[in-house]
């Protein structure tokens, strides 16, 4: 269980799932379907969710591109967290959002893998939290062209493998599918 002992709900964590992030993501339509259904059936329990979007200078704040796939719709009173660095919890409320909400176990979902995903994963177990990762509900691009060593799909499998091993004192990394993710409130 969580270090974060007084605090036993779970949360969402849908992390930037705008246009221009996962516009040439490996299986785009496939992974926001999947984050699609979890944001519904987290709703269905109570459990909260949260989402987090990205900003820096070849991302606008306000732009198209900025924007939420339009998809996912974030509901009034659902927090938005607006961030401009990889962990999403670097530099912004997201900490104080949780606590709020009394969470201490994050389901993480969105883009890109290699970028955001895996920062906010380790930004979060080192923080306390317990942190389950949704296999086959986050994606990035094929960055080859750029000096990638991997392929989009295999970076999504390494990052599967290495954090379903994740753990430290008191907390836990996990990996999932989105049909096996348990959403219960506190």
């Amino acid at each position: 269980m969580t270090t974060l002992t007084d605090r036993p709900g779970t949360a969402l964590v849908v992390i930037d799932v705008q246009r221009d992030v996962v516009a040439q993501s490996h299986d785009r339509d496939g992974v926001v379907e999947r984050i699609a259904s979890l944001v519904d059936r987290a709703r269905a329990s109570d459990v909260p969710v949260v989402w987090v979007q990205h900003s820096d200078d070849d991302l606008a704040q306000g732009s198209d591109g900025w924007q939420y796939v339009t998809e996912l719709q974030q509901r009034d009173g659902e927090p938005v967290v607006h961030k401009r660095y990889g962990d999403s919890f670097e530099g912004t409320d997201l900490e104080q959002r949780l606590a709020e909400r009394g969470v201490g176990r994050i389901v993480v979902v969105g883009a890109q893998t290699d970028m955001c995903i895996r920062s906010t994963l380790h930004g979060a177990l080192v923080r306390g939290y317990d942190v389950t990762l949704v296999s086959d509900a986050h994606t990035t691009e094929d960055l080859r062209e750029w000096g990638a060593g991997a392929s989009a799909e295999q970076v999504i499998a390494h990052t599967n493998l290495y954090w379903s091993w994740a753990e430290a004192p008191g907390r836990t990394g996990e990996v999932k599918t989105a049909a096996e993710v348990e959403l219960t409130p506190a």
